[in-house]
């Protein structure tokens, strides 16, 4: 939906206009409604303003939502160039200048032509939305331009091993409370290797990284892309590199966008499928994912959903004999009382670099973590022949395949091993929360093993991961791996 353009005339150096614009959205309203002005040439500085309506209703119902950002004289296409901020029901107000702009926007010369604000009415109550947005021009020569500070995209001198990370981190830049020194810092607190700056909708904060990475915390850019049929993680964007939102499941935009961000050399992420808010539950499908966020922050009945959906994904894949889609966590913090790197993923991977790093967690070399403080050594061996976490063990179907974990930092914590039958082991560590469990299997039995890690109940009492007939009981995960699969393929 576009509105009528507003007309700005050029004016004196050192002066302003200004112009409000008031309007009102019904029930049904387009997802994105595009208000275009007119920029003259001589404008240094925009300034926006808005407010909506927001009337009593009653319990039950939903209230009106609105997001705004801003595209440039560039044009609003979807994926094309003039794309200039978002920040989402974040701000009530933003500025855009040469030099500098409110986080979630980028800096940059004020082209003359036609700019559009966009406004994103995703939620409209019964009585419609009112809503007023006043734009202010200034007038004057631009100021020194905005240089941008991006992080390395590897750590020289680190070589294959298993590398700590949370890949789904908020900031100021979109609707966090925390500053990046503040992620960064975070980040370092969890003992982590490295983390993904991840944003809603804008890569704004992608310079403001530089500075803060260093030889003991690799920072990768990307961008939580927030579309109306669900969220989904870009990791590993080239610095600077800019996402589309504007689509539906229905649409053709998600596959244009995934294969935009894996042309680059990023993976795509779904984040929090089975999150109950509006717009957040993922709605389109798997084929152009890379991963799955199966654990979001601290555990709850949307992470056993999609651990429950991912497993049964991993079934569907050993009866087709396509690929597989690796299992991801991560924190979601985008402030106090979040903990950044509760959970993260500990990923093998030949060097700790974004290519790396990216590829591990592609091959699901990769397993997730409460915190630093737990450790999962998880194998599988036969006649002299051994795999990990994401790989296969080709024995023949009837060879005895001996399962090994080996486990810390859960106190009483419950192991289970899972495969495509469902559980099939399950043992107690002790009070020191430190043990070796072995099982044997043969592929003919088990055509993949994953292991879990979970806290006692809450009342105290293990995990009952065996009732039968009966609700399983079972307490917050502590640890999750991808499977190894077993026998030829």
């Amino acid at each position: 939906m576009t509105l009528a353009p507003v007309q700005f005339a050029a004016a004196d150096s050192g002066t302003s206009k200004n112009k409000t614009i008031t309007g009102h959205l019904d029930t049904g309203a387009a997802d994105f409604v595009y208000l275009p002005f007119d920029v003259p040439a001589g404008v240094n500085k925009i300034s926006v303003q808005y407010t909506y309506s927001r009337p009593h209703v009653a319990s039950g119902l939903l209230n009106n939502a609105c997001d705004i950002g801003i595209f440039d004289e560039n044009g609003t296409k979807l994926a094309g160039k003039g794309f200039r901020g978002w920040s989402g029901g974040f701000r009530s107000e933003f500025f855009i200048s040469a030099a500098e702009a409110t986080p979630g926007y980028l800096p940059g010369p004020v082209g003359r032509g036609t700019w559009n604000i966009v406004l994103g009415p995703y939620q409209v109550a019964a009585e419609g939305m009112d809503y007023t947005v006043n734009i202010t021009l200034d007038y004057g020569p631009d100021g020194a331009p905005h240089r941008p500070l991006y992080p390395a995209q590897a750590i020289t001198g680190r070589g294959a091993g298993w590398y700590r990370g949370d890949a789904h981190l908020h900031t100021v830049y979109s609707d966090g409370k925390r500053t990046p020194d503040e992620v960064a810092a975070g980040a370092r607190a969890a003992r982590l290797d490295f983390m993904v700056s991840t944003d809603h909708n804008t890569p704004a904060s992608h310079g403001a990284w530089g500075p803060l990475a260093g030889d003991d915390l690799l920072i990768l850019t990307g961008e939580e892309v927030t579309t109306r049929n669900g969220h989904y993680l870009a990791l590993g964007l080239e610095p600077g590199d800019w996402i589309d939102w504007r689509y539906r499941a229905r649409d053709k935009g998600f596959k244009q966008e995934a294969q935009h961000i894996r042309s680059s050399g990023g993976i795509v992420v779904p984040a929090h499928p089975f999150c109950p808010y509006v717009a957040c539950r993922w709605k389109f499908g798997y084929d152009d994912a890379d991963a799955v966020e199966v654990w979001t922050g601290p555990w709850t009945a949307d992470d056993e959903y999609a651990i429950n959906s991912w497993d049964s994904m991993l079934a569907q894949s050993v009866r087709s004999g396509g690929r597989w889609l690796p299992a991801m966590g991560n924190s979601d913090a985008h402030s106090a009382p979040q903990v950044i790197g509760f959970p993260h993923n500990v990923v093998h991977a030949a060097a700790l670099s974004r290519d790396a790093l990216l590829e591990g967690i592609r091959n699901g070399r990769s397993w997730i973590a409460e915190s630093a403080d737990v450790s999962v050594d998880f194998t599988v061996s036969s006649g002299g022949r051994s795999a990990g976490i994401g790989e296969r063990l080709d024995v023949a179907a009837n060879s005895p395949v001996t399962v090994t974990a080996a486990v810390s930092g859960v106190p009483n914590g419950v192991v289970r091993f899972i495969t495509d039958e469902g559980q099939t082991l399950q043992q107690n560590l002790p009070a020191a929360g430190r043990g070796t469990i072995t099982w044997v299997t043969t592929p003919q039995l088990a055509a993949y093993v994953r292991l879990e890690v979970r806290h006692p109940m809450a009342d105290g009492t293990p995990s009952n991961g065996t009732a039968m007939g009966t609700a399983l009981q079972l307490g917050p995960m502590a640890a999750l791996t991808n499977p190894i699969f077993l026998g030829a393929k």
